[in-house]
């Protein structure tokens, strides 16, 4: 009996045995485990391929037995004796699909490149005031500015209260693409020391506020200023780069106020102390405000230095009964005691009728063409020296949005002939050369790039 109960066990032991080595070996051979397995070569292939070596690979037992257990789920794979063989040819069909899409995501993840941030966009700063008759003046100035300029720009207004609701509504009207180039703040006139009234006097309507915008405009790092007649006949980039070419010690930049110290204003007349030889014109003053706040400026009053913002009162009240400029005769002063703060630009960054009207004396503008026509004097608004009024006619009529070639430069360039007989007039490519080139360069940005990025 016990013999006999001994084969039994050992009977069903084997075939128990022998059931599992069959099933075993069909489930091995089976073609939709072997697709899974091919699948789990050939993605751990892919990896290795696209640089994911470093990666430790997953356990191919696991992973083979993960997908087939979801394979089974999703599409009934583990059904066999009982499942037709159209519903396992679909399974089959669906599983192959639901591989090829899960691989293509992978390449796409892989593939995907790495970008960095891009960096926060420069925007330029510009800085102007403007009191009394001034608006379409100063409207011509900022149009200029935003005709050929690249980056953006944020312009500082500093106007009296009457001006300010004008300049909101003529800026709000100009077209979409325009506006998108450039916001606007609009201040009112202030002064932060001493008597406003006695600032606002002194030599032109508010002109002093310039003085005063290191104080008032803190969160600005740099800036460029500009009175109300100027123009921009190229991009304001092209100055704004300039603050790249200061050393550790400067913190402003202007132009000089003379090329020949024997006609210059300062080298004659003046009595008090000025820059260099022939001292600097202010119209166009490139700034770095953060210097400005930070630095101590020797003076003749105290012996220690001053800052800006504590130098500006003391030092017109020394001078004020000898100053005939204004603000500029400060600005003079001030670099006077402290010439290794200060930039020169040339004088084609701030062209003004003593350049011509004494005979031709600004190199740089007879070999480069005008950068920035400063046209003070008034010579927009009369006929002393048309070559100026026939620029700032152009650029004021001017439609935004048309072509510039045939709607400004040809204006420009026709009507400049009736001013060849003129003392600035007869050196047209002093006015010409410098526009002409930027609006080329605007052309092709515009309309040949475009066109090479469509073909």
């Amino acid at each position: 009996m016990r013999i006999h109960c001994k084969v039994v066990v050992i009977a069903v032991c084997f075939g128990v045995f022998l059931l599992l080595y069959f099933l075993g070996g069909n489930a091995a051979d089976d073609p939709l485990l072997k697709e899974v397995v091919e699948q789990q070569q050939q993605q751990q292939q892919e990896e290795e391929e696209d640089g994911n070596s470093s990666r430790s690979p997953p356990e191919p037992g696991r992973d083979v037995a993960a997908k087939f257990t979801k394979k089974s789920s999703a599409g009934g794979v583990g059904v066999r004796a009982e499942e037709p063989l159209g519903g396992r040819k679909e399974g089959r069909a669906i599983n192959r699909r639901a591989s090829a899409n899960a691989k293509s995501k992978r390449r796409s993840i892989v593939a995907r490149p790495v970008t960095k941030r891009k960096r926060a966009e420069e925007v330029m700063h510009l800085a102007v005031v403007a009191c009394g008759n001034r608006l379409d003046e100063t409207l011509t100035m900022v149009k200029s500015a935003l005709l050929f300029s690249l980056k953006r720009i944020t312009f500082h207004i500093f106007a009296e209260d009457p001006l300010a609701p004008q300049f909101e509504e003529r800026l709000n009207q100009w077209p979409r693409s325009v506006s998108a180039k450039f916001q606007h703040r609009i201040y009112p006139i202030t002064f932060s020391v001493g008597n406003a009234d006695e600032w606002k006097k002194l030599f032109k309507p508010c002109a002093a506020q310039r003085l005063f915008l290191p104080v008032i405009l803190k969160d600005v790092d740099s800036l460029l200023y500009v009175d109300t007649d100027v123009l921009f006949l190229r991009p304001m980039d092209d100055i704004w780069s300039l603050l790249k070419s200061f050393n550790s010690t400067q913190l402003a930049a202007m132009a000089p106020e003379h090329e020949v110290p024997k006609i210059g204003w300062y080298s004659r007349f003046a009595r008090h102390p000025f820059y260099g030889v022939t001292g600097v014109n202010s119209g166009v003053m490139l700034m770095n405000l953060t210097r400005i706040r930070s630095t101590m400026f020797k003076n003749s009053m105290i012996p220690s230095g001053l800052s800006w913002e504590d130098i500006l009162h003391p030092l017109y009240q020394k001078y004020k009964n000898h100053i005939t400029w204004g603000d500029q005769d400060l600005l003079n002063i001030i670099f006077h005691y402290n010439p290794e703060c200060l930039f020169i630009f040339p004088c084609q960054w701030n062209y003004r009728p003593d350049h011509c009207m004494y005979g031709s004396n600004c190199k740089g503008a007879e070999e480069e063409g005008v950068s920035i026509l400063h046209g003070n004097r008034g010579v927009y608004h009369d006929d002393k020296q048309p070559a100026f009024k026939v620029v700032y006619d152009a650029i004021h009529d001017y439609p935004f949005e048309d072509n510039m070639f045939q709607s400004l430069f040809y204006p420009i360039q026709t009507k400049f002939l009736d001013t060849v007989n003129t003392l600035c007039g007869r050196i047209p490519q002093v006015f010409l050369k410098q526009i002409e080139k930027t609006m080329r360069k605007v052309f092709e940005d515009k309309v040949v790039r475009h066109v090479r990025r469509h073909k």
